[in-house]
């Protein structure tokens, strides 16, 4: 591997040196871990069951990542940091993919209201009696 001395780089002579040694091992830590997978049409934290879009809701709820680890104890503070950059270097996708999955759940179960539109209006009904108490 080599690197620029940089006692030697002017900008009209660049030389480049062998690194050796030491520096030669941490310069060659690959730095890409994949925090991330894709399976069963969506995201996942790598190696668990714990779905991207739990941490993005949480994310952009305004939790830090500290707090979103200790609600998923099962994920490392590394894998929460890893996977929020995942989200922010792949947003637009990401996104999409929430999109999507919130369209289709919509799609699959509506809301309350238009499934069971007695039940919904007597709940209301309820809560409009409890607010005037208050």
């Amino acid at each position: 591997m080599e690197v620029r001395n940089r006692r030697h780089s002017s900008p009209h002579s660049l030389r480049l040196v062998p690194v050796q040694g030491y520096f030669a091992r941490i310069i060659r830590i690959k730095m890409g871990r994949d925090y991330v997978e894709q399976r069963e049409g969506g995201h996942y934290v790598a190696g668990t069951r714990v779905s991207l879009d739990s941490l993005v809701y949480a994310f952009r709820g305004g939790e830090s990542p500290e707090t979103i680890q200790q609600n998923f104890p099962s994920l490392s503070l590394e894998q929460v940091y890893g996977a929020i950059a995942f989200y922010l270097g792949h947003q637009t996708e990401i996104d999409a993919n929430i999109r999507q999955g919130e369209e289709e759940l919509y799609r699959l179960v509506p809301p309350f209201s238009i499934r069971k539109p007695e039940a919904y209006a007597r709940l209301q009904r309820a809560r409009a009696q409890l607010a005037q108490r208050s």
